[in-house]
């Protein structure tokens, strides 16, 4: 049997208005190449000034994954060519970054109860290179075109130990550092915009094996979905080779979407082959402990933080909060609900049920839905009051949903409310009594199952508007008059 080892890169772009050695707009979807200056495109004698606002955001995520902030940080040159890197070298860290030896804590699944610590080697600030563009003609006609807008945008690259041994581990992580970054605030994770990005290396070995093989590293990672169908087909890969007796080389194998598979790309780099140096035209960043005191201060609540508040103030179950606080958004939403509705459980147990099912129909975020908190609180304070059913409550829901109206309003334009007036109903029971005289020898004969139908008739008679409760209860006691 083999034990399989893997640890991630993260790339994740700052939510910054401007790039980190210039004042160029980093705003996305511009016409190619607007959003330059000498300094992003490397043009000879143009030199760079540190965004301050970078270094607080990379000290923030630091703080948020438990790291160590080094009193000095200093920049190095990467050196390596590639056409939509316009200097031939990229401003990075090496040798000096900002935060060190963090880690971070899994929620824990239903397969592993303890909760699992993913090291963090360490966590560094770099420039974003530009964006190559290739036509889909091949050949002679086949072009391909360059745009540095993304150049100079502001990157954290976050490096993991290699402390996961599956994908669900690896799932995991990425979902909660992309929760901890939107907790934050300091990236919008759009990977559809290139924002998140991962490299994933990989290695197996046998179980009993205390060493590390040689490890593959897998590119063009830019969806979640991505990243472990590349490690599946990888693993499966490497324990093919091994179960025949071959070597598992490193390398970096580039991910095929359509193929579903690797394909070698070159042989793995290792820091010599980017003849890193330290860059002259950067001074160290200092790093004082009044500054970090400060920012640690204006730290948000964090996701770990926010479930066991949750737990404690909503009494909720854990996986109840778990599911809650996996999004930033979510959580807010169900804060918002239960101010109008204090009722915690009852929330919960309606945003985990109603809405995510119709999220997960739309394929949507909470945030992209025209439902809103105060909508769906008057929703539970009707049912709450009597005013409509349950079954009427999620009839209303969806036409809420769908069209973005308050729960009174469409209440209202439908006539669904919910008839609780004693008089109206003591006159329809009366009405289907006459209609079931069979019904009412049965019940007097002691077949109690009769009660059920008569009172789905009275519901029929008034289209499931009477109050269930009520219509069972003035039911009876006009059956037992009979």
């Amino acid at each position: 049997m083999y034990q399989t080892v893997i640890g991630l890169e993260v790339h994740a772009e700052l939510s910054l208005d401007t790039k980190i050695f210039c004042g160029c707009s980093t705003k996305f979807g511009q016409e190619p190449n607007s959003q330059t200056c000498p300094i992003c495109l490397g043009l000879p004698g143009a030199l760079p000034v540190l965004n301050e606002e970078a270094v607080k955001y990379i000290i923030k995520i630091g703080l948020a994954l438990g790291c160590r902030i080094l009193p000095e940080a200093r920049f190095d040159r990467k050196n390596y060519y590639y056409p939509d890197l316009p200097k031939n070298y990229q401003i990075s860290q090496n040798y000096l970054p900002f935060a060190v030896d963090g880690y971070l804590e899994l929620p824990p699944s239903q397969k592993k109860g303890t909760p699992i610590k993913v090291g963090i080697d360490n966590v560094h600030l770099e420039e974003d290179t530009g964006k190559n563009i290739h036509s889909e003609s091949g050949g002679r006609e086949g072009y391909s075109l360059v745009d540095f807008n993304r150049a100079g945008i502001p990157l954290v690259e976050i490096v993991t130990r290699p402390d996961m041994h599956s994908l669900e581990d690896t799932e995991s992580f990425m979902v909660s550092l992309r929760n901890i970054l939107l907790y934050l605030g300091v990236s919008n994770c759009k990977m559809e915009e290139g924002a998140l990005r991962f490299e994933a290396s990989v290695s197996i070995r046998p179980d009993e094996a205390s060493s590390l093989n040689a490890r593959v590293e897998i590119k063009n990672l830019n969806s979640f979905k991505s990243v472990l169908r590349s490690l599946q087909y990888e693993i499966e890969r490497q324990r093919r080779l091994l179960s025949g007796g071959e070597i598992v080389s490193g390398e970096t194998r580039l991910w095929d979407e359509k193929e579903g598979k690797t394909l070698t790309m070159r042989v793995k780099e290792s820091s010599p082959d980017y003849r890193y140096f330290p860059e002259p035209d950067l001074p160290p960043v200092v790093i004082k402990p009044q500054w970090i005191k400060t920012i640690r201060a204006a730290m948000p609540e964090l996701p770990a933080e926010r479930l066991r508040r949750f737990v404690k103030k909503y009494h909720l179950p854990p996986y109840d909060a778990i599911i809650l606080t996996s999004s930033k958004s979510l959580a807010d939403f169900y804060e918002e609900v239960v101010e109008g509705f204090p009722d915690g459980k009852h929330v919960s147990n309606w945003i985990m049920g109603e809405v995510l099912e119709k999220l997960k129909e739309r394929k949507i975020g909470i945030e992209e839905s025209s439902l809103t908190p105060a909508s769906l609180s008057e929703l539970l304070n009707l049912i709450k009051c009597g005013t409509i059913s349950g079954k009427m409550a999620r009839e209303v829901f969806a036409e809420m949903f769908a069209t973005g109206k308050g729960a009174g309003e469409i209440v209202k334009e439908r006539g669904l409310a919910q008839i609780s007036d004693t008089r109206k109903i003591k006159e329809t029971i009366d009405l289907i009594l006459k209609k079931n005289p069979a019904a009412i020898s049965d019940f007097q004969t002691g077949k109690k199952k009769v009660i059920a139908y008569l009172t789905g008739q009275v519901m029929k008679e008034t289209k499931g508007a009477a109050n269930p409760q009520l219509v069972n209860e003035l039911l009876q006691e006009a059956l037992q008059q009979q």
